[in-house]
C-alpha cells in the first residue's frame, strides 16, 4: 500500500491503556513526518476522516463500529488496535501495534473490503451497518409478527422475538449467538436469523448480494425497533416497510500482511481439536 502521510486517530479513552498507547503511536507517526489528528469524541466529528490516508482506531470492536460508516463513505482504511475483549475487527494487539507501527506507516499492510448493509425504515430514515440490523419490539419483550419479502417474492412470516440481518463480518456477533451461521468475510451476502422463532423449522437464510429485503410489521399493536450495529436506532415510519440491501459502499479494513481469518476465528472462539496443527505444503 502507499505510505501514510495523513493519519487520523480515534481513541476510546474508556478502554484501559488506550490513551497511553495512542500517545506513543502519535509520537511515532509525527517522527516519521506523518500529519496527525486525533479525537476521543463519539460519534466522531462530521468530516473528521475527509482527506485522511488511514484511521487508527484504538479501543474495542464497538469503537470501530462507531467509525465504520464514515470510513466507508470516505474510503479511509481503518487500522483497528484492540483494547477491548474479543477483537474480531480490531485485529492488531497493542504489542503488535507498537512493534509494527513504523512499518504500517510505510504501507506494509493489506486492505480487505467488508460488506455493509443499507437500511431504510421510511423517508429520511437511512443508515449503514457493518455488523447487523436488528428488528424487534421497541417497548418490551413481546413477540413480533414480521413478513419478509425478497424482491417481489414472499419468503414467509415470522412469529419470533425479532430478526437479525447480518453481514459476513457480523456473522460472528449477535447472529452467531442466535444460532446463525459463520460466513467468510469475502462473501457479499446477507444472513437472516430469527430470534427464538415459534416454528421449529424457521432457520437462518442466506440471501444473495443483489437482493432487496422488505420487512413488514403485521401487528398494528407492535412498535418496531430497528437497531444498527447495536449503536444507533432508526425511526420506523408508519405503513413503511423496513428495507435492507447490500450497500454500495464497502469498508476498507487494514490488516497485517499474512493475516488469516480462520486463525483469528480459531483463537477468538477457542476452537480446538484432537489433531496436531498441520502446515500446508
Amino acid at each position: 500500500m502507499p505510505p501514510i502521510r495523513n493519519l487520523a486517530f480515534v481513541v476510546n479513552d474508556q478502554k484501559a491503556g488506550a490513551p497511553e498507547l495512542a500517545a506513543t503511536l502519535r509520537v511515532l507517526a509525527s517522527e516519521a513526518g506523518v500529519t496527525v489528528k486525533s479525537t476521543s469524541t463519539f460519534p466522531i466529528p462530521l468530516g473528521f476522516l475527509k482527506g485522511q490516508d488511514a484511521c487508527c482506531v484504538i479501543g474495542g470492536d464497538g469503537t470501530l463500529l462507531g467509525v465504520a460508516r464514515e470510513a466507508a463513505r470516505e474510503q479511509v482504511p481503518i487500522i483497528g488496535i484492540n483494547r477491548g475483549s474479543l477483537g474480531f475487527l480490531t485485529t492488531f494487539s497493542a504489542d503488535e501495534a507498537r512493534s509494527q507501527f513504523s512499518a504500517l506507516l510505510t504501507g506494509a499492510f493489506q486492505v480487505t473490503y467488508r460488506t455493509m448493509l443499507e437500511c431504510s425504515s421510511g423517508p429520511g430514515q437511512q443508515d449503514l451497518a457493518l455488523n447487523d440490523v436488528l428488528i424487534k419490539e421497541a417497548v418490551n419483550s413481546r413477540i413480533v409478527r414480521l413478513e419478509v419479502w425478497a424482491d417481489d417474492e414472499l419468503v414467509t412470516d415470522y412469529y419470533c422475538d425479532g430478526l437479525i440481518f447480518a453481514t459476513p463480518t457480523g456473522s460472528t456477533a449477535y447472529n452467531l449467538s442466535a444460532g446463525g451461521p459463520l460466513i467468510h468475510p469475502g462473501a457479499n451476502v446477507i444472513a437472516m436469523t430469527p430470534i427464538c422463532p415459534h416454528t421449529l423449522s424457521n432457520r437462518s437464510i442466506i440471501f444473495r448480494e443483489g437482493v432487496k429485503l422488505s420487512i413488514y410489521n403485521c401487528n398494528a399493536e407492535s412498535r418496531l425497533l430497528v437497531a444498527m450495529d447495536g449503536q444507533r436506532d432508526l425511526k420506523v415510519c408508519a405503513d413503511s416497510p423496513v428495507e435492507i440491501s447490500v450497500a454500495a459502499q464497502l469498508l476498507p479494513l487494514a490488516q497485517r500482511i499474512g493475516y488469516s481469518h480462520f486463525e483469528v476465528v480459531r483463537a477468538k472462539l477457542k476452537w480446538s481439536g484432537g489433531f496436531a496443527e498441520r502446515t500446508k505444503s
